[in-house]
């Protein structure tokens, strides 16, 4: 089972040519509200995507905006722990440019509220999936109770900034693209580079259309991406997370891991929205199944900068 302690988010998402530059004005061509936010996101890949028991911790306002979340997160299975707070249920606005990127800006709101007393008992739980849209010191206080209570403790490490030592030593997986994977080590150099820096037993480093990459005790895994047509990368980051938790939880290796986070990713690039584009177990597996394209890993391996 996993506990997963962090941010929802009801995401107002205009379609766009392109995203605006500093002071541009840019006409969209569409809008709608999605249930968002990181941690919910990632619950629900987690149970959706990954096909695993599920609980989650949240925070909420008593405002309409909350019943959306609520609602998407019963959909999905998961088990809610609600601290409702007197602040707005947390918002994400969000432009997708027609070539799927993205740009999104956050008002936290409720997700301020979650303190280190939320978090209840871990018994009976394989891991503890934390991001960093919730207070700092609330989400370095979970890592170390889970730690003390031998719960393995997932970090998805965004959005990006610095990290006390504390936290990072309470970390058994890290997961960060590559500009948090900079923030976090401080350098600018290659992936290889900066993975050298960090004093984390396990680190996955997602790298977008090329694939990820792992370091698990000094050993390092390379997984292509699989190939797909993408029309929005919102959450594809959070449904490669809780795929690859859901994957480690239920006794898979690193590698087989890798490759579902993945997949799921790969497959939330193909549908706009957040927890609305993560995909099914089921759909995972059957591109897993397909397999990742060969002879992509020499440029990986070339990409991330490690020897041949």
């Amino acid at each position: 089972m996993i506990f997963v302690a962090g941010s929802a988010n009801l995401d107002f998402v205009v379609r766009a040519p392109h995203i605006p530059a500093p002071g541009e004005t840019v006409l969209g061509h569409a809008f709608q509200t999605f249930p968002g936010g990181k941690g919910a996101n990632q619950a629900i890949a987690c149970a959706r995507a990954g096909g695993a028991t599920t609980h989650m911790l949240l925070a909420l306002g008593g405002d309409a905006f909350a019943q959306p979340l609520e609602a998407s997160l019963a959909e999905a299975a998961v088990v809610p722990h609600i601290v409702r707070s007197d602040k707005p249920t947390g918002t994400a606005f969000i432009c997708v440019s027609d070539d799927a990127e993205n740009a999104i800006t956050v008002a936290p709101g409720a997700n301020l509220a979650l303190q280190a007393e939320h978090l209840p008992p871990l018994q009976g739980f394989t891991h503890l999936l934390l991001q960093l849209e919730t207070p700092l010191d609330t989400v370095t206080a979970y890592a170390q109770a889970a730690r003390a209570q031998g719960v393995q403790v997932v970090l998805n490490a965004a959005p990006a900034q610095v990290l006390p030592p504390a936290l990072l030593a309470a970390v058994d997986v890290l997961v960060v693209n590559e500009g948090e994977l900079a923030s976090v080590a401080q350098h600018e150099g290659s992936v290889a580079e900066c993975l050298a820096r960090l004093d984390v037993r396990c680190v996955v480093v997602t790298l977008g259309h090329r694939g990820c990459c792992a370091r698990l005790d000094g050993e390092i895994t390379l997984q292509a991406a699989f190939p797909v047509t993408p029309v929005d990368t919102t959450a594809a980051g959070d449904s490669f997370c809780g795929a690859l938790t859901a994957a480690l939880s239920q006794g898979h290796s690193l590698a087989q891991a890798l490759q579902y986070g993945s997949a799921a990713g790969a497959l939330a690039c193909t549908r706009a929205g957040a927890q609305s584009s993560i995909p099914t177990h089921a759909e995972v597996q059957a591109l897993v199944a397909g397999g990742a394209p060969a002879g992509a890993e020499a440029a990986l391996r070339a990409f991330c900068g490690f020897p041949a």
